[in-house]
């Protein structure tokens, strides 16, 4: 059945996903902050809205967008990076408080296994979230916005470290030298995935829920990162000897292998 999907924020994966939905036969809203990309969005057949979220509240015409929809994709991460920093909780009050008077009920909130911090061991939903990064952090209390309002129907999605095109850690990585935790595994994800996983939950019966994306192969970094920059013709990163076994984890998901999604993009080029 055709439903009206708004995505806020299409950007590296919003893009994308709004594509795919389209060719899934859905109404797509998206939302960007830069003016010059209405033309892009349009361009691709989707209804472009100008939307910023700040700390003091939403400029753009957020009521309008919100009332159009079944279903709202937040695919906004965090930018503490920048100067003044901004509190990203704050900017999710916001957008709670316009779909609390907005008829829309149904959302999918795309976060971060960050949220689990350096916990070690097998990472599953039902592991406790201890961030230990301020975006960590304002991830975790922005997801709890959502899915502890009784009136919402919530999914929460927490991707691994996010792969694809013109986006791999290796080209980061590349030629640094005394890299820890060589020994601890990748938890990784493909776009193409990502964008299968939600259009699942889509599709699906995931109120309420939380939900781990991160591709079922976890190689060491180590072994990983070598060998994907000698596939890509660059410097391999270095590691120093496993002296600690912080963030030692392997991250997995109880429910969507019980859903039987498939994976379908390997991690490896």
């Amino acid at each position: 059945m055709s439903k009206k999907i708004g995505i806020l924020g299409c950007g590296w994966l919003g893009l994308p996903l709004a594509k795919s939905l389209l060719e899934d036969k859905h109404t797509v809203y998206g939302t960007t902050t830069s003016i010059t990309k209405i033309a892009i969005l349009e361009k691709d057949n989707i209804i472009p809205y100008h939307i910023v979220l700040t700390e003091i509240g939403i400029e753009g015409n957020i009521k309008e967008f919100l009332s159009e929809l079944d279903f709202l994709i937040i695919n906004v991460p965090p930018n503490l990076r920048s100067a003044p920093k901004e509190s990203f909780v704050e900017k999710m009050f916001h957008l709670h408080s316009e779909i609390k008077i907005s008829p829309l009920k149904r959302i999918i909130f795309i976060s971060s296994t960050s949220v689990y911090g350096n916990i070690s061991g097998l990472v599953t939903e039902d592991s406790p979230a201890q961030p230990n990064t301020e975006s960590g952090k304002q991830l975790l209390a922005s997801e709890n916005i959502f899915l502890k309002d009784g009136q919402l129907n919530t999914t929460v999605i927490r991707f691994g470290g996010l792969i694809g095109p013109k986006r791999h850690p290796v080209n980061f990585l590349s030629g640094k030298t005394n890299l820890g935790n060589g020994d601890n595994p990748i938890n990784l994800i493909h776009l193409n995935d990502c964008i299968g996983i939600i259009k699942t939950v889509i599709n699906g019966d995931y109120k309420n829920q939380v939900l781990n994306g991160v591709y079922p192969h976890h190689p060491k970094k180590e072994d990983y990162y070598t060998s994907e920059a000698i596939k890509r013709g660059l410097l391999p990163p270095i590691y120093t000897q496993n002296l600690n076994k912080i963030g030692n984890k392997t991250i997995a998901s109880k429910y969507l292998n019980v859903k039987t999604y498939q994976f379908n993009t390997s991690i490896v080029r």
